[in-house]
């Protein structure tokens, strides 16, 4: 059995892993990208962000959107990404981001995209099928070894 990961123990700011197993993102049944390494961003309070290397997402899957970039304290300047199926079907507008300059202690994510996993079809980590954190802001992924409460969760308007 997996141990449980308490996200109120994470740290802030925010602690950056690259870590070796599967992960795999869905759109209308396409599997639109695949690899067996990614980058977990944990957060007080947040399920992880989980970052995949644009390298692994089928060509013609990510699209860059121009526009007014958001600003995180930690990481910097974001850039987002609408995501869709190799032939442009079932574009998912903003439905991804990624850091293309991020400050000096999360230089690892450089380029690297992040999804909201409520913006895409199903999302996969380590075979497992997640959830997507509550609220319409947070792009958290929800495994069964992550417990809240979590930003976000209207039940816990504290933490929102």
């Amino acid at each position: 059995m997996a141990i449980k990961e308490i996200v109120a123990d994470y740290p802030r700011p925010p602690g950056i892993e690259i870590i070796t197993g599967p992960v795999s993102i869905v759109i209308q049944n396409e599997v639109i990208t695949q690899d067996c390494e990614y980058i977990r961003v944990c957060e007080t309070f947040h399920p992880p962000s989980i970052y995949i290397k644009p390298s692994a997402f089928t060509y013609g899957t990510l699209h860059q959107v121009s526009g007014r970039p958001s600003f995180c304290e930690w990481k910097g300047l974001a850039t987002y990404w609408n995501l869709s199926q190799a032939n442009g079907d079932s574009i998912r507008q903003h439905a991804g981001w990624s850091y293309e300059h991020p400050s000096d202690h999360y230089s690892a994510l450089k380029a690297w995209v992040s999804v909201y996993p409520k913006l895409v079809d199903h999302c996969y980590l380590e075979g497992e099928r997640v959830d997507a954190q509550p609220g319409q802001f947070y792009g958290g992924w929800i495994t069964n070894r992550i417990q809240g409460p979590f930003k976000g969760d209207p039940n816990h308007p504290e933490l929102i």
